[in-house]
């Protein structure tokens, strides 16, 4: 999962706030066309199978698909009204919020697996680890996640000595002895597993809807392409119907789409373990429906926190500052 928080143009985000401020000067969304950003990760591969299936076509809907590994920037480009939306975790576009209007409209994913703390075998819980040093991208989803186990745990962050690092460079220190724990995900998790070079503490199947990825539209493309953001939905769900059905072409549709480390169906399938696509009803137990709030408000509170402590600065977007939840049920 490649969901870093290193943004190009400072951690301030500052350059948002700017871009945003240009949104009314950029030519209105045109309808029957929606653009999405997103890095590669498994998760989004529904979009690209449900795209070449022709499941938003046959809706009269065009989507337009575009990998930036980097999520201030395609978050930017949303921004500036260069694309209509982007696929990414609550927790990371809820930091976005507070700079312009956009709001998750779909459910796509969540972590089942792929996440996960890798440790020494003497360490049998997350206080062994107190005052003990560990690996783990600042202000990426992977801290985000660890914060919540802490919590969970009674413990915080100022209870471990973080050292900032990507989620490969983690688990690399800690394979090459570096450091004491890392959190990572996969293939690095199966790795640690099969070479017996430690162990994983905890995954994200032990957290469910925690690391989920959504797609979030501007609030001006959800006013005026209702229609098209309700294909959108559809077309998701048709998709996910696709993948339990027919696993096998569902991948390599998927891997075709996806590219760069995926785009070998062995490995997309791979890490398609690690994740739980998300059909009408999880959707609808993670962002509500019929005005009722889902699941996501427990999730959203948590990145509030997170968000507050990372930046410095408080943080309260609310549940319905984040979803629009009108078009998780189909009608």
């Amino acid at each position: 999962m490649v969901h870093s928080f290193v943004s190009r143009c400072g951690k301030s985000l500052a350059c948002i706030g700017l871009l945003a401020a240009s949104v009314a000067s950029v030519a209105s969304a045109q309808a029957g066309t929606l653009s999405i950003g997103h890095t590669t990760w498994v998760g989004y591969g529904t979009l690209y199978l449900a795209r070449d299936l022709g499941y938003f076509k046959e809706q009269g809907l065009t989507v337009e698909l575009t990998t930036i590994e980097e999520a201030s920037m395609y978050m930017a480009a949303q921004a500036s009204g260069k694309l209509s939306g982007s696929a990414s975790t609550l927790d990371e576009i809820l930091k976005y919020r507070p700079q312009f209007c956009f709001k998750a409209v779909a459910a796509l994913d969540e972590s089942h697996g792929g996440d996960g703390i890798v440790v020494g075998k003497e360490v049998n819980s997350l206080s062994d680890l107190k005052g003990k040093a560990i690996a783990v991208n600042e202000g990426s989803v992977s801290q985000f996640w660890l914060s919540y186990l802490l919590k969970d745990a009674g413990m915080q962050m100022s209870d471990l000595k973080v050292q900032n690092m990507t989620a490969d460079d983690a688990a690399t220190a800690f394979i090459a002895g570096r450091v004491p724990a890392a959190v990572t995900w996969e293939p690095h998790l199966s790795m640690v597993r099969s070479k017996q070079q430690g162990k994983v503490l905890v995954d994200s199947s032990t957290t469910p809807g925690v690391i989920v990825d959504v797609v979030a539209l501007s609030c001006d493309v959800i006013d005026k392409q209702a229609g098209d953001v309700k294909a959108l939905v559809n077309g998701l769900y048709k998709a996910v119907q696709y993948t339990k059905d027919h696993p096998d072409q569902a991948y390599a549709i998927m891997a075709k789409g996806v590219g760069g480390y995926l785009a070998d169906p062995k490995e997309l399938a791979a890490a398609a373990k690690g994740v739980r696509f998300y059909d009408q009803a999880m959707s609808e137990k993670l962002l509500g429906s019929a005005g009722q709030q889902g699941d996501a408000a427990g999730v959203i509170k948590l990145a509030n926190e997170a968000a507050t402590s990372l930046q410095g600065k408080p943080f309260d977007v609310s549940f319905d500052d984040l979803v629009d939840n009108r078009f998780v049920t189909p009608k």
